[in-house]
């Protein structure tokens, strides 16, 4: 054989198989090459690098289940991108790790040093509103030590992993009042606060005991808790199926919003200061406030006003504090300054009383018809002009008026809600055009039917481990309604740049607030479980940078948690590369369905 061969070469035939020889041997040395120099990795090898990454213990962690065999679940989209392009894209973001002892808990808008330090007054509460930086947050934002999974719901409202939020100043803070306590890994609520001396189950029953037309989670459904603390009466009004949207500033009572959310309830960084909440007018059935240090009586009684803006006509103002029940000096002029004002609003005390610890109460209610209005002496307040308010309230000063009461269509007062749960289906009040209305029930129809043939079974959402939610391009709430039976709460969000249907929302029996996706979100790192966007991104990208909403949807997001997105193709290949340089896993469905998970894994460089 060796003689053939040489006189094969020698005579130089079937040059064609030379070349062919050559080819061979050419592949053989790249695959070999490649396979010597490439990263084995658990990441999506579209990815950078996973030299740098922090693994987290496998014990912490709750890997994606694997997709079920259903013969009604189509099969994961192919994309128009080249594994080549995808890789391209996500090389071009080198993400960094963000620096500094506050980076771990950073919120930009309410954390922007600069801003605060050049505001020429804090009288107002200035410094605890919004303030968002120039630049985008450009970096990832570092994990508590030790952080892990958090307690699962229900089990959540009572108890949280300490290191998840390991803050404990309010446990010396406020230890004589029994709103937190440290045991062991754990931070304990035993349902305490500054104004539930027995208990706040005890608060709650004895509120509707005084005033029993309240009737929970039938007549009262939707509520405002202000200056919430750690949220427990939020919390434990949930057993009463109301959901109460719990608020209070960042400020001295430290992460008093963090351990809410962590606990797994509603609520949000806020505080009324110098401009309205970011509400629709005549949204909540009942505003309560229990030493929540708002002074209702400063700057001519603009809280007050605004109070009246979004409490619903016939709702209740709850107002536990010591003007209400002590007769020191100082509390009694705060109380005539609070008699003067509310009667001049026309709002009527219905119930005013002392429980069996001594703690007062009176509860106020909002008319219910516009003659005082009109039969007032002296029109002060004065009623606002009649405009548009749709996302009326997104950085817009307080007024120094009181809003009308909303009408219908024929110029009579809009009717209340239907008891819940009627009213999650039923005609909101608020929409008063027919096709309006013929378009909210099929959107109700369509996202019933969607959550039940695609969400809940074919994508592969673990939802036994969901429990905060957050709907970013909420519409009429159609998909946080057909969650509805599930264990989970939502945040229904309607960005200042689509319709307004934030009121319907409300009339619904459910919350949410206005929102700008081009800048930060009012709460702190790692609070939600799940993030659902349907058709945002085509109203976004054409005032942002995607990257920079998806570096605040990873600030937000709980390691773990979930993203599901539903938009164009164009969208999801622009959103992929993206979601694999954070070393996320992400999965196709029909085309128009991407579902993103979270990893633990944080980068090791500082930017």
């Amino acid at each position: 054989m060796g003689i053939i061969g040489e006189e094969f070469f020698k005579e130089r035939k079937y040059p064609f198989i030379l070349t062919l020889l050559g080819l061979f041997f050419f592949v053989g040395v790249l695959i070999f090459t490649n396979t010597t120099n490439t990263t084995i990795s658990t990441f999506n090898p579209f990815v950078l690098s996973s030299n740098n990454v922090q693994n987290q213990p496998p014990s912490l962690l709750d890997p994606l289940p694997a997709p079920q065999h259903d013969h009604h679940a189509p099969p994961p989209a192919i994309t128009n991108q080249s594994q080549q392009e995808q890789e391209k894209e996500a090389v071009l973001i080198d993400w960094k790790l963000c620096k500094g002892p506050l980076a771990v808990d950073y919120i930009p808008c309410l954390d922007n040093w600069e801003a605060i330090k050049a505001l020429k007054s804090r009288k107002h509460m200035e410094h605890r509103e919004r303030h968002c930086p120039q630049n985008t947050l450009k970096c990832l934002l570092p994990l508590p030590k030790g952080y892990r999974f958090p307690v699962p719901w229900p089990k959540s409202r009572d108890m949280i992993w300490y290191d998840n939020v390991p803050h404990p100043k309010l446990v010396e803070y406020k230890k004589d009042q029994h709103w937190v306590v440290k045991s062991g890994e754990y931070l304990v609520f035993p349902g305490g606060g500054t104004q539930f001396k027995d208990g706040v189950d005890h608060y709650i029953q004895f509120m509707e005991e005084t005033l029993p037309k309240i009737q929970w989670g039938k007549h009262m459904r939707v509520v405002l808790d202000v200056g919430c603390g750690v949220a427990s009466f939020g919390g434990y009004l949930l057993d009463k199926n109301v959901i109460t949207m719990s608020f209070a500033p960042k400020d001295e009572h430290e992460a008093q919003i963090q351990f809410a959310l962590e606990r797994g309830i509603p609520a949000t960084l806020s505080v009324i200061g110098t401009q309205k909440l970011t509400f629709p007018d005549n949204a909540f059935d009942m505003i309560h406030c229990a030493r929540c240090r708002v002074h209702w009586e400063a700057d001519g009684g603009k809280p007050l006003y605004e109070l009246n803006r979004i409490l619903r006509p016939g709702g209740f103002f709850a107002w536990s504090a010591t003007p209400v029940y002590r007769n020191n000096e100082k509390d009694q002029q705060i109380w005539s300054v609070m008699v003067e004002i509310t009667k001049a609003m026309c709002w009527s005390v219905v119930a005013n009383a002392r429980d069996s610890a001594g703690i007062g109460l009176v509860i106020y209610q909002k008319p219910t018809s516009s003659s005082c209005y009109e039969n007032r002496k002296e029109k002060i307040p004065p009623l606002c002009e009649n405009k548009d308010s749709k996302n009326s309230s997104w950085y817009a000063k307080l007024d120094s008026c009181l809003t009308p009461l909303p009408v219908d269509g024929i110029g009579e007062l809009q009717s209340w809600p239907m008891p819940w749960p009627q009213r999650l289906n039923s005609k909101p009040p608020s929409l008063l055009d027919s096709d309006a209305t013929d378009e909210f029930y099929k959107d109700s129809k369509h996202w019933s039917q969607l959550v039940s043939d695609v969400y809940a079974e074919g994508l592969s959402i673990k939802w036994s481990s969901i429990r905060n939610v957050m709907d970013m391009n909420a519409g009429y709430a159609g998909f946080a309604s057909a969650l509805i039976d599930l264990p989970v709460w939502v945040m229904n969000v309607v960005p200042i740049d689509v319709s307004d249907t934030l009121s319907v929302i409300y009339d619904r029996g459910l919350i949410g607030m206005y929102h700008d996706w081009c800048e930060s979100f009012n709460t702190y790192p790692r609070t939600y479980d799940l993030l659902h966007s349907s058709f945002l991104f085509q109203y976004v990208e054409k005032r942002c940078d995607i990257v920079d909403v998806v570096a605040e949807i990873d600030r937000i997001l709980r390691p773990d948690g979930y993203l599901v997105v539903r938009d164009s193709l164009e969208i999801l290949n622009k959103l992929t590369p993206v979601l694999h340089s954070l070393h996320w896993s992400v999965s196709l469905h029909q085309n128009q369905f991407l579902v993103g998970k979270k990893s633990f894994w944080r980068p090791t460089a500082f930017e």
